[in-house]
């Protein structure tokens, strides 16, 4: 089968997924335990504005109809208006969302540039020390909860060393002008170096925070990988015609060794976008995750199903990015 048919295909398998997130998500409003107006509104909402907003939301009609112009809404990406503020969710989501795709690619960059070849050198220096110290590292990363973390980071490099700030994105009064909403981008862009540097400063400690359970994971896939693919009979042969072991390691045996390693970094990605809340919250970061806590508070329902049908879409695109990208990294795969 060529690239082109599998991704058709692929793509014919995405749509049962699809309907089946967009049900849930729909029924995000419709499962609340009594009125959902009432809820939103509570506890100032008149009868005059509860009834005006259950017409506002289409919450008057029946269910099945209630999702068939939910559905035509998404299709054009239309989540309609924020409760509170009146803006449309899809401009809210748009204006939070590159902080939150920042901070997510900046962790996952930290998570693989220093996961790889940390696994690697577990699996060369099996049984060693530095073996066991990847594995305890990987597990103590794996077991420690993300906001206690960034709580002691900002303790140690904030309060106590004073060389990072304590948390947002970029100091207050900053001349950085705001084109794509990517400071480190914006600040490149323009050629402010005093922006970027402290755009750099603010993005550290969230990140580290956050890339710590995906680094982990990482450590542990690509060493355990690595392990069975040098106990291969190819690698011993390679070893045996003489060939240098830093080039059998990276050359041959983490090639091959990538494809579950590149199934995690994939899962990852999506995780991270969705899961930065606690990491957001704890450093004041500027994103989805903050947005979905005030969202909560607000009960701000059409907000949280527009943030919960992106973050689902972004795990469907991330997974079908990954299972094209298999083949390209191992041949022996066809599709």
């Amino acid at each position: 089968m060529s690239i082109r048919n599998y991704i058709i295909k692929r793509l014919f398998t995405v749509i049962p997924t699809l309907i089946g997130v967009s049900i849930l998500v729909f029924l995000m409003i419709n499962l609340i335990p009594g009125d959902p107006a009432q809820a939103m509104l509570y506890p100032k909402g008149t009868p005059a504005e509860i009834a005006a907003l259950r017409h506002k939301l289409g919450l008057d009609l029946p269910l099945v109809k209630q999702y068939i112009n939910w559905v035509i809404n998404v299709a054009h990406f239309d989540f309609g208006y924020s409760v509170r503020s009146g803006e449309k969710v899809i401009s809210v989501i748009a204006n939070r969302i590159p902080a939150t795709i920042e901070l997510s690619l900046t962790a996952l960059i930290i998570a693989v540039f220093a996961g790889i070849p940390l696994g690697v050198i577990a699996a060369r220096k099996k049984n060693s020390f530095i073996d066991y110290t990847a594995i305890s590292v990987s597990l103590l990363g794996v077991s420690i909860p993300v906001f206690w973390l960034g709580l002691m980071l900002i303790f140690l490099f904030s309060v106590t060393l004073g060389l990072l700030p304590v948390s947002g994105r970029i100091a207050m009064g900053s001349s950085l002008t705001d084109h794509t909403g990517f400071y480190l981008l914006d600040a490149m862009i323009t050629g402010n170096l005093p922006a970027l540097m402290d755009a750099l400063k603010h993005l550290i400690l969230p990140a580290v925070s956050l890339a710590t359970i995906p680094l982990a994971l990482i450590v542990r896939v690509t060493r355990s990988s690595m392990l069975e693919v040098l106990s291969q009979d190819y690698m011993r042969t390679a070893k045996a015609k003489g060939i240098p072991m830093r080039r059998v390691i990276y050359r041959h045996a983490l090639k091959n060794a990538l494809i579950p390693v590149l199934t995690v970094i994939g899962i990852q990605l999506g995780t991270l976008m969705g899961g930065a809340i606690l990491t957001e919250t704890v450093f004041s970061w500027p994103g989805i995750g903050m947005l979905v806590v005030s969202a909560i508070s607000n009960r701000d329902y059409p907000i949280i199903q527009g943030i919960v049908f992106l973050v689902a879409l972004v795990m469907i695109v991330v997974n079908l990015l990954v299972d094209i990208i298999y083949a390209y990294i191992d041949p022996r795969i066809t599709y």
